[in-house]
């Protein structure tokens, strides 16, 4: 972790978090006065460069956006040492908010209107040509006005992109993910997918990432237990769509982010006003095969 630096044309204001290779600032522009979250991405050996490489694309796809869910980038500033780029800034929305992951909606309503938001952020998004590639709570945010923002677009790319390593989350990554697969909105719904059964359930899908690349561990969707069973608030309708979300196939899934938006839209206007965290520890407990499952699983 690298001490505050100090920019030229910007003040730092203070210490948002903390990347491989990165760190993100909230601070202000000298000339305008303008707040950013500023990524600061240090090139320390060649070994770097992909993460250089990284963030440019970063910058590439989410400059393009205009949409109020998605944090939009502004611009890319390069540093260089003769001709080589030492560090880039990369300035971006400044979100004040808090993540689904450390402050999960707490009431069925709330989690639709966040759910409804993100579809719509990645609906919009697909339309441009790009998949997200790592939703998970962590990158959801609820903004101080009650809105919604979906951040990090660092492993995000254009749609049917092969990888050539593996990028993801354990417990959201999808099994094209792990496999090498073309990337499409399926993979972006099975992230959502495992994000809401998170959300609903206290529990996670159980993605493997192999620790030996022995082979690709797939999710057994069709031994997954169904939300509702976990938690009887659930509504069988929204318990229904998130196992749809997480099918081992694609092709299985949801046909786009609009029809996941559009059936979690009908869930809402049953208007079920109950709340999730009255329910969350019902049947979460883990038995052992669930225990050792989670224990092979590598980051």
């Amino acid at each position: 972790m690298d001490s505050a630096p100090e920019f030229s044309d910007f003040e730092v204001l203070s210490t948002l978090g903390y990347g491989a290779r990165s760190t993100i600032y909230a601070v202000c522009e000298k000339r305008t006065g303008q707040l950013y979250a500023l990524k600061r991405v240090l090139r320390r050996s060649a070994e770097d460069d992909r993460f250089l490489e990284q963030a440019t694309q970063e910058y590439e796809i989410s400059s393009q956006f205009d949409h109020p869910v998605l944090r939009k980038s502004h611009r890319l500033i390069r540093k260089r040492k003769l001709l080589t780029v030492t560090e880039l800034h990369l300035l971006m929305d400044l979100v004040d908010g808090t993540s689904i992951d450390s402050d999960r909606p707490g009431s069925l309503r709330s989690l639709l209107d966040v759910s409804c938001a993100v579809a719509r952020g990645l609906s919009a998004m697909h339309k441009l040509g790009f998949v997200h590639a790592d939703i998970k709570p962590n990158n959801i945010l609820i903004t101080s006005d009650n809105g919604c923002k979906i951040i990090d677009f660092g492993q995000s790319c254009a749609i049917g992109t092969v990888k050539t390593r593996i990028q993801g989350t354990p417990d959201y990554i999808a099994p094209e993910q792990v496999a090498l697969g073309p990337l499409t909105p399926a993979t972006d719904i099975f992230n959502f997918g495992a994000t809401l059964y998170w959300c609903v359930t206290d529990r996670h899908v159980p993605t493997v990432i192999p620790r030996r690349r022995q082979g690709v561990a797939a999710v057994a969707s069709q031994a997954l237990i169904a939300p509702h069973e976990l938690n009887p608030r659930i509504p069988l309708a929204l318990s229904k769509l998130i196992i749809e979300c997480v099918e081992n196939r694609p092709s299985k899934r949801p046909a786009s982010m609009d029809d996941v938006l559009s059936r979690l839209e009908f869930v809402l206007s049953l208007n079920a006003a109950v709340r999730l965290d009255e329910a969350i520890g019902v049947n979460t407990a883990k038995d052992e095969a669930t225990e050792n499952a989670e224990a092979d699983t590598v980051t």
